[in-house]
């Protein structure tokens, strides 16, 4: 009885070691990123990960936890929900405008499922929701792991300052496996949704993202996305007490900061 207590509490103590020398592991790979200056005195997060050898870059590690409403982020998700359950066929499906005048020009036009992400449509996105139906949505956000995976706040608005919520580290992983086509999504939903996130094209990069914004306040701002360059691939996302163009704006000046834009 003696040897087998022993024994047991070897293997604890082994695989306890191993445990703590994968963590130091992964630690080792995480560093800050010194971008407070472009916050500009607001309160955010930025977590940046080198999708070749998994080095992350991350300002407020504590922030970067903290799970917040996507906003217009979930476009990205919805978007490959839409098409895997065929609530859309393609991203050139056009959904009619109804003729109510909405706060972005934009908006006020008939659009597709491309021109609706370029634009940030919430309507178009709205109304494919509720094509989805609720049963399918709770399904394949479950499935896409997102966030608390909660829709209760309506099949039309729980992505909207709502019940639905995720962390930048999320948002971040969730990006990853878009990237390296490994959702529980056909790969040709995926290529299509990474092909309709590209916002900018350069000889050196190709940079692929969603902007979101509370547009109750102005008081939460999203960027969330990934880069491809010769070097390699990098997945990010931001957050910040703020808009969804600013939190571009601050991903943008740590991407050329770090290098991955050559100016």
């Amino acid at each position: 009885m003696k040897i087998k207590t022993l024994c047991f509490i070897l293997v604890l103590l082994v695989t306890g070691s191993m445990g703590t020398i994968h963590a130091s592991a992964n630690d080792q790979k995480v560093k800050e990123l010194d971008i407070e200056d472009s916050f500009d005195g607001a309160e955010g997060t930025m977590v940046l990960q080198n999708l070749k050898n998994d080095k992350v870059f991350i300002y407020d590690n504590q922030r970067s936890k903290v799970r917040y409403t996507p906003e217009s982020t979930f476009k990205v998700a919805n978007a490959l929900i839409g098409l895997q359950t065929k609530a859309v066929s393609d991203e050139y499906e056009v959904k009619r405008w109804d003729g109510v005048i909405r706060e972005f020009e934009d908006w006020n036009r008939d659009h597709t499922l491309a021109s609706a992400m370029r634009h940030s449509v919430i309507w178009y996105y709205q109304a494919m929701a509720r094509d989805i139906g609720a049963e399918n949505m709770q399904q394949y956000v479950n499935l896409l792991d997102y966030g608390n995976r909660d829709i209760s706040g309506g099949i039309d608005q729980f992505w909207l300052d709502s019940s639905i919520k995720i962390s930048a580290r999320e948002q971040v992983q969730f990006i990853e496996k878009l990237v390296e086509e490994k959702l529980p999504i056909d790969k040709q939903h995926m290529r299509t949704v990474k092909r309709i996130m590209i916002n900018e094209e350069a000889d050196s990069y190709v940079l692929h993202g969603k902007t979101g914004t509370r547009l109750s306040d102005m008081g939460l701002g999203w960027y969330v996305g990934y880069i491809e360059t010769d070097k390699g691939k990098w997945a990010f996302a931001t957050n910040m007490d703020g808009s969804g163009s600013k939190a571009k704006t601050i991903t943008l000046e740590a991407l050329k900061e770090l290098d991955i834009i050559e100016e």
